[in-house]
């Protein structure tokens, strides 16, 4: 076996250490300063049953886990508004957590500024999540309220195209069990496609048991912002989201799907978990298979 020289290996350790340091620095930069700000729009298209044939190519957009202040500044959220609106959104779903923690007041001016150019044809709604919860529910509201959106949470909105309906319906957090599914399920009239916004994804074993819903969607896990290549898992998701963390999924008869999000929580970075706008084109009739890959 060939030997070296006791330089010879301190020097080959010092340059190992300093190119896995490079490596390692390399990695962070990337994953705080790159794909944190390089989002993707994911384009699906879904087939529910019960969706009448006057909404087929319904377009709506979904965003979902701002956290203003963590990384997304006015600036920031305006081009992703703009990005929603260049979609040609029928409506727009905000599924939740526009802020994190602390004092959010001088957050809200923002977050008003920019919700107010969404352009839908129709509507946009809006749902709490827990960190909404967490700081100042009413103010978050009263966010909403300001910036035009309908504040969807434990109530309906239905979508006319003459004697055709489309019920958007939505569920307040259910982390601080503020969830009032019976009330929402009074409020929707007969058998027509239904799609409910609820903040942590597992909500889904609840809802779709019911048998009332064509889709659900969700955000909350941020897809766990850090995912192992390879095997493409997160390394953790919050409680809520451990069994349905990113993608599509089917739940017995209804369509889950977890936005990814387009913020973060600390530590703000994001690695093989690029943030996301969702672009759902509804489609009438035939059935869905869900893509394993998407989901892990």
């Amino acid at each position: 076996m060939p030997t070296i020289s006791r330089r010879r290996f301190l020097k080959i350790s010092l340059v190992s250490a300093i190119g896995t340091a490079a490596a390692g620095v390399g990695s962070f930069a990337y994953a705080h300063d790159i794909e944190p700000e390089n989002l993707e729009i994911v384009q699906l298209e879904l087939h529910l049953p019960r969706l009448d044939p006057a909404f087929d190519g319904y377009r709506l957009v979904q965003i979902s886990d701002i956290h203003m202040g963590t990384g997304i500044t006015t600036e920031r959220l305006t081009h992703i508004v703009q990005m929603v609106n260049a979609q040609n959104p029928d409506a727009i779903a905000l599924t939740g957590d526009y802020v994190t923690h602390g004092d959010i007041q001088p957050l809200l001016p923002g977050l008003v500024s920019a919700f107010s150019q969404l352009t839908p044809k129709d509507t946009s709604v809006a749902i709490l999540g827990n960190h909404d919860h967490w700081t100042d529910p009413i103010a978050v509201r009263g966010m909403i309220h300001d910036s035009g959106l309908t504040d969807l949470s434990n109530s309906v909105y239905t979508i006319k195209r003459g004697e055709a309906l489309l019920h958007l319906a939505g569920v307040d957090d259910y982390w601080q069990r503020e969830d009032r599914l019976d009330d929402v399920l009074a409020q929707l009239p007969g058998n027509a496609c239904a799609v409910l916004l609820a903040h942590e994804p597992d909500y889904a074993d609840i809802s779709a048991a019911t048998g009332r819903f064509d889709l659900q969607i969700s955000g909350h896990s941020h897809g766990g912002q850090v995912r192992l290549p390879i095997i493409n898992r997160p390394i953790t998701v919050p409680l809520y989201s451990t069994i349905y963390p990113m993608g599509q999924y089917q739940v017995g008869t209804m369509i889950q799907y977890t936005n990814r999000g387009v913020g973060t929580i600390l530590p703000a970075v994001r690695f093989n978990c690029r943030p996301e706008i969702t672009v759902f084109t509804l489609r009438a009739a035939a059935t869905n298979q869900a893509d394993p890959k998407a989901s892990l």
